[in-house]
């Protein structure tokens, strides 16, 4: 982050936090540039909007390609797509991306950088707000508390999301390697600036210590249920299912297992998918794959959904950044720039008959996607007001499956069930078709299952980077090797005709796969972070 900047604007910074949703209106006359970090904190319905506007930060932030849906509101979603393989990158716009040809100057990594510090600084101004707010009395201990913790999970997100694109997974020298800056203290001060010019990069292992600790809190403090929200929120079940995520990352299966109880049940019905609801929260897999994704009752308001990133017509991810004008066809009034790779959709392991593949993509059409297979997961061409999904139902039963699995001498049964739970909901004839504990020779081939499930529910959602980044160092070898996968080449589908897609069909691969010993598999800082914080090393390599 330009830390001259910070100082500079710290009072800009402050009334930014009231730029919300037209909807949401200060209910003063102050104009926003005269309000201060001791006024802004003066009563119940500025702290509210001060707490809007964090999440508001998170969705689309205001520093480099500002209004793009950094991080949240859809890069996440995008970049974490185009650094996988099961996406392809039809025009030059994520190039840079897709292929790894990224320097310190590149602008989608700066933008990823410098929005999710913004939004950090923000909550630890927010944080710093609400406890000055219940000291005064103008906010009750209970209601600074949940706003604290509200706080403190869009806090560990947003340092995991740091994490997985600059720097090594945990399981590399268990989280010996160097990570992120975990910022606790908001910037803009001299006083800060100093101590943030000083402070050097923390181990990985050191990052999750934090980011668990900053769970820990939103778990003991969230409500089970928001209404001033719903998902839109932080509510205790998604920082639950946020914490299972983290232990996935770091490889602890029994840690994953233990999380993940306190939301799945001990018994659940892979013939009834939709039967087996959460611990808290009634979350739930609905009776179509179709149905999360803007096909009843608008993308991302459903059971299924534990957190969401919030768009709507007056603020969304842009024309250059919203997530159904990348993905969205040409003929329907998307731009079509991120198609889904033969890679995936040629795999014969994806049944010809999932739901899945007749309900959520297409084929053809005009344009960009006269020559490729796009998705429909994101709907509104004409208001971008698909919401980011970032938790859903689905990743809670398929992490607790593969920890299961990891964790078992043998071939887990209930892993088998909590594949199945997911799998099911999306075939055509599941009682013949789910799988058996006698479906998988060995545990390892219930990993390669589970794993390439997750490839096929969560495509066009941002989770395959993830995957690649934290099974790099798997000591399960066999399930994948690591570093980024070989991919089609950039610039995508060649010819006039869809040929190249077709279940079982050889895919050409002719981008070349990038090792994980490469410096390539992980982002540089950004080079304004080094030169204004000389003690902040850089990634070797860059």
């Amino acid at each position: 982050m330009r830390y001259k900047n910070l100082i500079t604007t710290n009072v800009a910074l402050l009334a930014l936090m009231f730029g919300v949703t037209s909807c949401e209106k200060v209910l003063e006359q102050q104009p926003y540039s005269a309000f201060t970090d001791e006024s802004i904190f003066t009563s119940s319905d500025r702290a509210n909007l001060a707490l809007n506007g964090v999440y508001d930060a998170a969705q689309t932030g205001t520093q480099t390609l500002a209004g793009r849906g950094y991080p949240f509101g859809a890069a996440t979603i995008e970049q974490g797509d185009n650094r996988g393989e099961d996406v392809v990158n039809i025009a030059s716009f994520y190039q840079i991306t897709y292929q790894g040809t990224y320097t310190p100057a590149t602008a989608n990594n700066i933008a990823m950088w410098d929005n999710n510090y913004n939004l950090i600084n923000k909550i630890n101004i927010a944080i710093a707000g609400f406890k000055k707010a219940s000291t005064s009395g103008v906010l009750t201990a209970a209601v600074a508390t949940q706003f604290e913790a509200e706080c403190r999970f869009l806090r560990a997100l947003s340092h995991h999301e740091l994490l997985v694109h600059y720097a090594r997974p945990y399981l590399d020298g268990a989280g010996s390697q160097a990570g992120v800056p975990y910022r606790t203290y908001a910037v803009g001060s001299d006083e800060s600036l100093a101590t943030l010019a000083k402070e050097a990069r923390p181990t990985v292992a050191e990052d999750y210590t934090k980011i668990l600790e900053d769970l820990d809190f939103a778990i003991a403090n969230l409500p089970v249920t928001n209404p001033s929200g719903a998902v839109y929120r932080a509510q205790k079940s998604a920082a639950i299912a946020l914490k299972q995520r983290v232990y996935l990352h770091m490889g602890k299966w029994s840690d994953v297992i233990a999380t993940g109880n306190l939301l799945i049940p001990t018994t659940v019905t892979p013939a009834t998918p939709t039967s087996t609801k959460s611990l808290i929260g009634a979350h739930a897999l609905l009776a179509t794959p179709s149905a999360a994704f803007g096909y009843a009752g608008g993308n991302s308001v459903s059971t299924e959904n534990l957190f969401s990133i919030k768009n709507d017509a007056l603020d969304n991810g842009s024309v250059n950044g919203a997530m159904a004008a990348m993905y969205g066809a040409t003929e329907l009034g998307g731009r079509g720039l991120v198609a889904i790779s033969p890679i995936i959709w040629n795999d014969a392991t994806w049944l010809v008959d999932d739901l899945r593949r007749t309900s959520l993509y297409r084929t053809g059409g005009a344009g960009n996607n006269a020559k490729a297979i796009v998705t429909t997961k994101y709907t509104d061409y004409v208001n971008k007001s698909d919401n980011t999904p970032i938790l859903r139902w689905a990743e809670v039963l398929l992490n607790q499956a593969e920890a299961e699995a990891r964790a078992a001498t043998s071939v887990s049964s209930r892993a088998v069930d909590l594949l199945n739970l997911v799998r099911n909901r999306s075939l055509a004839t599941p009682t013949t078709q789910q799988y058996t504990v006698a479906s998988f020779a060995t545990t390892t081939d219930l990993l390669t299952a589970i794993l390439k499930e997750r490839r096929i529910e969560f495509l066009a959602e941002g989770r395959r980077w993830p995957d690649i980044h934290r099974t790099a160092m798997d000591p399960v070898t066999a399930v994948r090797p690591g570093g980024i996968p070989a991919k089609v080449s950039n610039g995508g589908i060649s010819g006039t005709t869809l040929a190249q897609y077709g279940i079982g069909v050889a895919v050409t691969k002719g981008q070349a796969a990038i090792s994980y010993s490469d410096f390539r598999f992980i982002w540089p800082i950004p080079a304004s972070e080094i030169s204004a914080n000389p003690v902040i090393a850089q990634n070797p390599g860059y």
